[in-house]
């Protein structure tokens, strides 16, 4: 989520300067705040576990949770109620909130139909479908080593689901791309329409969530445990993890926003295993291990190409 947010970032009002010396008290805490909020949305799928509820029940209650914390620190920091600030964003904010609804929702039901790290390791690859649909849609250039990470990507993507069919995982595989698929498409939707205010569109996204999982959810069959667990799902993994980000990614780049937010693929696998026991396949280790090389690669190139440039600068 991390990758896919920094995408946003970079076309986002108050995003970061092209460049930045990464020896400066600032972007020392911009990494910081990054870093934490990769470690608290790396806890998601450690919690969906750990849960009894079912998948609309879980929706319902992370976004619940998640809007209200959201409408309450925009309210305080804005001193505007959300809905006029939904309404200042007009239809984009809309578009772009529907489809963080639906990455948001794909996102639960992908954890329930296979393993967290397909999950989570395919969501990465979002930012390279943003790419692919900036250049069809917005005419964007695409550089040949992204169009080549693209490719290693998609070799890994390929490799991961490749033993899902016999697995019975292929749902849940296929749920997590079209959940990094909807999320790129809110990221064009953001560099098509710039203004967009990304933190109401979060909160707007979350209503929306909660929402469409109402009908579908038994809210009221939440045990206390879960409950609580829920609440920590809304508010500390998602809200304060989505504004730890905003905090931290103006001061630094996208491209080392990208590299911190691998910490969240990483941990995310690593805490259900150490909790649960849960192992990838051998299939998911191969394809995950060809994408994270690649997204590596291709973002140490992105941040040591501007330290070059301004260093031949000075």
């Amino acid at each position: 989520m991390v990758a896919a947010c920094a995408s946003l970032m970079t076309v986002a009002p108050d995003s970061v300067a092209t460049w930045r010396d990464p020896s400066t008290p600032a972007t020392r805490r911009g990494a910081l705040l990054v870093a934490c909020a990769a470690i608290c949305w790396s806890s998601g799928a450690l919690i969906v576990r750990l849960v009894g509820t079912s998948p609309w029940t879980t929706s319902l209650w992370r976004s619940l949770f998640a809007s209200l914390f959201l409408a309450l620190v925009l309210w305080i920091a804005r001193r505007r109620g959300i809905v006029a600030q939904w309404r200042d964003g007009g239809r984009p904010v809309l578009a772009a909130a529907v489809c963080m609804a639906v990455s948001s929702t794909c996102f639960i039901f992908s954890l329930a139909h296979t393993s967290v790290a397909n999950t989570l390791i395919l969501m990465s690859t979002g930012p390279y479908v943003t790419g692919l649909l900036g250049w069809m849609l917005l005419g964007e250039r695409v550089a040949l080593r992204t169009w080549l990470t693209m490719g290693v990507t998609l070799a890994g993507a390929v490799i991961m689901v490749s033993d899902s069919y016999r697995r019975g995982a292929m749902i849940g595989d296929l749920l997590a791309i079209v959940m990094a698929t909807s999320f790129a498409i809110a990221t064009v939707i953001v560099r098509r329409h710039p203004e967009i205010p990304m933190a109401p569109a979060a909160a707007l996204a979350t209503t929306l969530t909660a929402l469409v999982a109402l009908p579908l959810a038994a809210p009221l069959d939440t045990a206390p445990r879960d409950l609580a667990l829920l609440a920590f799902f809304g508010v500390g993994q998602f809200g304060a993890g989505f504004l730890l980000f905003m905090a931290g990614a103006r001061l630094i780049r996208a491209a080392q926003s990208s590299l911190i937010g691998m910490l969240e693929i990483v941990l995310g696998p690593l805490w259900v295993w150490l909790v649960l026991s849960e192992r990838p396949a051998a299939a998911s280790l191969t394809g995950g291990a060809l994408i994270l090389a690649a997204l590596l690669v291709n973002t140490v190139v992105d941040l040591i190409s501007p330290r070059r440039a301004g260093a031949a600068a000075r």
